[in-house]
């Protein structure tokens, strides 16, 4: 059962990012965040490290609220 997990949130992982493959690491991190994959996930899955993927979804998120 675990495999079949695996697989399917590798399958998201890939369609995901095919559906965002031009956007910005912050874009894409933001994504795969909202679908719940960790930020060790999201940095193996964009070939970076998790400081990076933890500082783009900071950004974003005051981004976001001094937008509001």
């Amino acid at each position: 059962m675990k495999e079949k997990v695996d697989r399917v949130e590798k399958l998201l992982a890939v369609l995901l990012l095919n559906n965002i493959k031009d956007s910005s690491i912050s874009k894409k991190a933001t994504q795969l965040n909202l679908a719940g994959f960790s930020n060790i996930e999201i940095a193996d899955l964009l070939e970076t490290s998790p400081q990076v993927i933890a500082n783009a979804l900071s950004a974003n998120r005051r981004k976001r609220q001094t937008r509001r």
